[in-house]
């Protein structure tokens, strides 16, 4: 099925639009020449009307005659018919008259053999009910063909304004659509090389300006996602690459020559160490792109906050107390909530800040019930973060430590994304604040109605 463009569209409506109107327009003109018309035309008879009545006085006599004779010599396209009261025809003052004529008093219009008439029927004497009557005939046919040629003018007018209009339409649309033609070959270029491209926005219609100014900050997020995305498959590889070299070389050696059964076992439980840290990072990938897909679908059950910061604090003490940090709690707060993905959101801040605590140093958990919804911050004595790295904290695989080490089987630098996914999943954000010896991630979860 063959679609018309944009252009031709607007062209056809503007046509459509013009006949319409000009149509309207000719057809109210005609009704009002013709009405003009009639009234000129009854104006007209209801004049001779007087004159002829005057003159028919005494009809039979020369003198009356001659009055009617006169009468009827001024006006070359009037005519006269008098009917009698017994409907005997009495006078005609011409031989071409209708035979039938309408018998209704009043103003009507006919035509006989191509003339046209307007007639009007009055009796003679307006006091006698058995008057005769007088029926005046006025030839209107050049009325007729004015209003012919009229209508024929605004058939071609319409015609020629309704084409005249569909072409400067299609030279308006194609103009003002010249905007739209010039973001499409921007947007046919845009691929994923090419993500940086922008529609111009200056000088645009501000209709269209919007709309490219929405093009473009999609394309911004499509240029943002897929350089994540290009990133995360880097950090992916970056990842694996080093575990899975070390248990191929660590098979292959182990594989050079015949070994004790034990050497056999310490390369077995060596390798599944390795196995272990790489399964648990596709876990934590899988769970990330379920949080990237809203997937995830946290439980709704009452929750005390000082209870399930207590359990993790005291999974936590013994490595506390060989770091020589000091753990607290302060506050409470109940909240509805999945207790297991809250638990592990928690465990991996308190995980992170006793990390990065020096010796002598304090770990606290702070706990503020506001109320449209609570604070949750943990914070950490320590060295601040620089500021310009606050933003990166949560990104994937991304490691504040400049001396990252590849392939780490301890921290993938996962923790703080699955972190952020656990908590939006809740409705809530999180954040990291770094300054003055201290290191503070305030989470903000809403109140349940």
């Amino acid at each position: 099925m063959c679609r018309l463009s944009l252009s031709s569209r607007l062209a056809l409506l503007f046509a459509a639009c013009t006949a319409v109107v000009s149509l309207f327009a000719g057809v109210l003109f005609s009704h009002a020449s013709e009405a003009h018309f009639v009234e000129l035309d009854q104006q007209l008879l209801d004049g001779k009307l007087v004159g002829l009545r005057r003159a028919l006085q005494d009809i039979q006599s020369s003198e009356s005659q001659a009055k009617l004779a006169d009468e009827l010599s001024r006006q070359a396209d009037l005519s006269l018919r008098v009917i009698g009261s017994n409907g005997q025809r009495w006078y005609d003052s011409s031989a071409k008259l209708p035979d039938k004529l309408p018998q209704k008093p009043g103003l009507s219009t006919i035509n006989d053999d191509g003339t046209d008439y307007r007639v009007l029927n009055a009796p003679l004497f307006v006091d006698k009910p058995d008057s005769p009557q007088l029926t005046l005939l006025l030839d209107i046919t050049h009325h007729q063909h004015f209003l012919q040629r009229m209508q024929h003018l605004i058939w071609l007018t319409m015609g020629l304004s309704a084409l005249a209009t569909a072409l400067l339409g299609a030279w308006a649309a194609r103009s003002g659509l010249l905007p739209l033609r010039r973001m499409s070959a921007i947007a046919s270029g845009v691929s994923a090389q090419s993500l940086n491209a922008r529609l111009p926005e200056e000088n645009m219609p501000p209709e269209l300006a919007e709309m490219a100014h929405n093009f473009n900050a999609m394309l911004g997020r499509l240029d943002d996602s897929f350089q994540r995305l290009s990133a995360f498959s880097s950090d992916i590889a970056h990842e694996l690459r080093t575990p899975l070299s070390n248990l191929l070389t660590h098979t292959q050696v182990t594989l050079t020559r015949p070994r004790p059964i034990e050497d056999y076992r310490e390369a077995l439980h060596s390798n599944l160490e390795e196995l272990q840290w790489m399964a648990q990072l596709v876990n934590d990938m899988l769970y990330l792109a379920k949080a990237d897909h809203g997937l995830l679908m946290p439980k709704r059950e009452p929750l005390e906050l000082a209870h399930e910061a207590d359990v993790l604090l005291e999974f936590f003490a013994p490595l506390a107390e060989d770091a020589q940090v000091t753990l607290s709690r302060e506050g409470n707060a109940h909240i509805e909530g999945d207790r297991t993905m809250l638990r592990r959101a928690l465990s991996n801040l308190l995980d992170n800040a006793l990390r990065f605590t020096p010796a002598a140093g304090v770990v606290r958990v702070r706990i503020v019930d506001q109320p449209k919804g609570l604070s949750l911050t943990v914070e950490n004595s320590g060295k601040a973060i620089d500021g310009v790295l606050l933003p990166r904290l949560f990104d994937r695989f991304y490691r504040a430590d400049p001396a990252r080490q590849e392939g780490s089987s301890e921290h993938a630098g996962l923790g703080l994304a699955i972190t952020q996914s656990i908590i939006r999943a809740h409705g809530g954000q999180i954040r990291c604040e770094s300054a003055d010896g201290w290191t503070r991630f305030v989470i903000e979860l809403p109140r349940e109605n």
